[in-house]
């Protein structure tokens, strides 16, 4: 029986193209992280290097058990206040605490004119008090919490005249009525909520010392313009830094937000009331 020849399967001659797609493949990958890295976000970008320089320069944190449910607190005792109230009877070195607001009040004036003008930034105050409000869309995206980079150079520059004193601050965060339902924020209360915490972070990264201030939400619930117009909704969307005359008024405003509370006989008590000594003071006396 005659035996068959085996077939020649013929050469093939565009084995090139195997190569050349695999080059053409690398050549998009690399475009697209060139791309990626040229249009950073300054504000992401600082946050996650803040955090790693905290990681870092901190050996303990790293060498930390990673707590797996709920962690007990580790004592009892209740919490010290983080501002001593007789600190507070001279709140910018060596002016007088109603002093300290008007000069305060006075600079942000002087170095942000441009945005007072245009209405983004709003400075209003008495002499327990003063509010530095600014319109949101100065600071966040639509809907997001991230700060965006031109808040952290409004916040520098805040800080800058904030830091020379001791007065206690506290951001009031505000939004609209539109509701928000994302797996971040599932009301307005937690968007709210989450953009005051980042204004207050900014804030220690400059330099104000994080014992001084507080954060607040109040989502929908304070609107100062009708919902009904998206102007009104523009001005409802808010950030406001209240700087306060000492903790005692602080911790007033915080109860019902800066823009309900007015100068009252039981605030200017507040404003000039020291607190009980700590317990360490009670303990050496």
């Amino acid at each position: 029986m005659r035996r068959r020849r085996p077939v020649e399967e013929p050469e093939n001659h565009e084995r090139w193209l195997v190569s050349y797609a695999d080059f053409i493949t690398l050549l998009f990958a690399f475009f697209v992280v060139m791309y990626s890295i040229s249009s950073i976000n300054e504000g992401k970008y600082k946050v996650v290097s803040q955090a790693l320089l905290g990681v870092f320069n901190d050996p303990e944190r790293s060498l930390r058990a990673i707590p797996i449910g709920e962690e007990r607190p580790l004592s009892v005792r209740p919490a010290q206040p983080l501002i001593k109230d007789s600190e507070q009877d001279d709140a910018g070195l060596g002016q007088t605490p109603s002093g300290a607001l008007k000069t305060i009040s006075d600079d942000v004036n002087a170095g942000f004119g441009d945005l007072i003008a245009s209405k983004q930034m709003t400075v209003r105050g008495n002499e327990l008090w003063i509010e530095i409000e600014l319109n949101s869309s100065l600071l966040f995206g639509s809907g997001d919490a991230m700060p965006s980079d031109a808040a952290f150079s409004i916040i520098d520059r805040v800080a800058g005249i904030l830091k020379p004193f001791a007065n206690p601050i506290h951001v009031e965060g505000f939004t609209d009525n539109q509701p928000i339902r994302t797996a971040q924020y599932p009301t307005n209360w937690e968007l709210s909520s989450a953009r005051a915490a980042s204004i207050v972070r900014l804030l220690a990264l400059n330099g104000i010392d994080p014992g001084r201030m507080a954060s607040v939400g109040y989502g929908e619930y304070q609107p100062v313009a009708s919902n009904d117009s998206a102007d009104g909704r523009a001005q409802n969307r808010r950030v406001v830094l209240v700087i306060s005359r000492n903790l005692e008024v602080r911790r007033s405003l915080t109860a019902t937000g800066a823009a309900n509370a007015t100068p009252d006989a039981a605030l200017r008590r507040a404003g000039t009331q020291s607190a009980p000594a700590s317990q360490a003071t009670a303990g050496e006396s």
